[in-house]
C-alpha cells in the first residue's frame, strides 16, 4: 500500500514552471530519499505535500486521502530553516508543539523524555533553547518531529550543519522509526546519507523527475558506465568515452550510453593501448548525479 501518491503536479509562480507534471510514489514504511540540486523543485514539492500551498493541477493523497486538517496529526515535518522558541525551555518547546498535533500532555511529557534520554539531552530538559548549542537545537527540533509519533516524516536537510558524532546519532534515529514501520521522505544533498538509508529514491530538476526507484535498479541502470584502466605508454583519444579523468598510468573512463565495456575494450585493443588491469566499476549515487548534470544538463529527462 502507499502511504504517498503525487499524480501529474504542476506548480508555477508567474512566470517560472516550479513542478512540472511530477508524479512519484512513497510506499508504507519506505525510507524514501528526494534529491536534486538548488532550484529543482523540492521545496516547493515539500510545501506542497504538507498543504501549505496548493498545485495548479494535478493531486496529492497521503493515507489514502486528500489532504484535510485531520491530517497534520499523522505528518512530522522537519523543515530546513529550523523553528523553536528560544525563551522557552527544551521541555516548554516539545509539549507545546506536541499539543498543536493533538497530543496529551502527560503522553506528550514521557515520549519527550524518552527521546531527549536516547540523544544524552535529558539534563538539558528545563534549561531554554536559547542556551544551546547549535547541534542541540537540530537534536530538540528532531525530536519535536517525533514527539507526537506520525504516521509519516518528512526530513528537509535533518543532517544541516551537524557534527559527525551527532550525524551518526540522527541516522540511528531514523532507522528506529523505520523499525517502528513509519513512512520517511528523507530530503537531501548529502548522497552518502541516502546510499546508506534509502530504500528508493527521486532525483528532480527543473521541476520534473530525473531519476526514480530503488537504489539497486538505479546502479544497475548505470553499472556498466564506468571504467578504471591501469595502462603504460599513451592512451589515445577513444570514441566510446564520453569522458576521462587520466592520472599518469591510471584513466577513470566514464562510457558513452551507446558504448558497453567489451566495445571499449575491444577499441582499446584495436589501438594498441598496453593494458595491465581493466575493472568496470560500480558508480556511486553522487556519480550519477554528476553524471546527469554535466551530460544531459538535467533538461529533457
Amino acid at each position: 500500500m502507499n502511504c504517498l501518491e503525487v499524480e501529474e503536479v504542476i506548480k508555477s509562480y508567474e512566470d517560472v514552471d516550479a513542478v512540472k507534471g511530477l508524479s512519484f510514489d512513497v510506499k508504507d514504511g519506505e525510507l524514501f530519499g528526494i534529491l536534486g540540486p538548488n532550484g529543482a523543485g523540492k521545496t516547493t514539492t515539500i510545501r506542497m505535500l504538507l498543504d501549505i500551498i496548493k498545485p495548479d493541477k494535478g493531486r496529492i493523497r497521503i493515507l489514502g486521502r486528500d489532504f484535510c486538517e485531520d491530517l497534520k496529526r499523522d505528518v512530522g515535518y522537519l523543515p530546513e530553516e529550523r523553528g523553536l522558541y528560544e525563551g522557552l525551555t527544551v521541555m516548554q518547546n516539545l509539549l507545546y508543539l506536541a499539543s498543536l498535533k493533538g497530543m496529551k500532555e502527560r503522553d506528550a511529557r514521557a515520549n519527550a523524555l524518552n527521546f531527549l534520554k536516547r540523544v544524552e539531552l535529558l539534563e538539558f530538559a528545563d534549561k531554554r533553547v536559547g542556551m544551546l548549542s547549535k547541534g542541540m537545537k537540530q537534536l530538540v527540533q528532531l525530536i519535536a518531529t517525533l514527539v507526537h509519533e506520525p504516521k509519516l516524516l518528512i526530513l528537509d536537510e535533518p543532517f544541516s550543519g551537524l557534527d559527525p558524532a551527532n550525524r551518526e546519532l540522527v541516522k540511528k534515529i531514523i532507522l528506529l522509526e523505520k523499525e517502528k514501520k513509519r513512512t520517511i521522505i528523507l530530503s537531501t544533498h548529502m548522497m552518502n546519507e541516502v546510499e546508506e538509508l534509502c530504500d528508493r529514491v527521486l532525483m528532480v530538476n527543473l521541476g520534473r523527475r530525473v531519476l526514480y526507484g530503488s537504489l539497486d535498479d538505479i546502479k544497475d541502470r548505470y553499472a556498466q558506465n564506468c571504467v578504471f584502466v591501469e595502462f603504460t605508454g599513451a592512451m589515445p583519444k577513444l570514441e566510446g568515452v564520453e569522458k576521462a579523468n587520466i592520472k599518469k598510468n591510471n584513466a577513470e573512463l566514464y562510457l558513452r550510453v551507446d558504448t558497453s565495456p567489451q566495445m571499449l575494450l575491444k577499441e582499446m585493443v584495436q589501438k594498441n593501448v598496453n593494458i595491465r588491469r581493466f575493472d568496470v566499476r560500480e558508480m556511486s549515487l553522487n556519480q550519477i548525479f554528476i553524471k546527469l548534470v554535466e551530460a544531459e544538463k538535467w533538461i529533457k529527462l
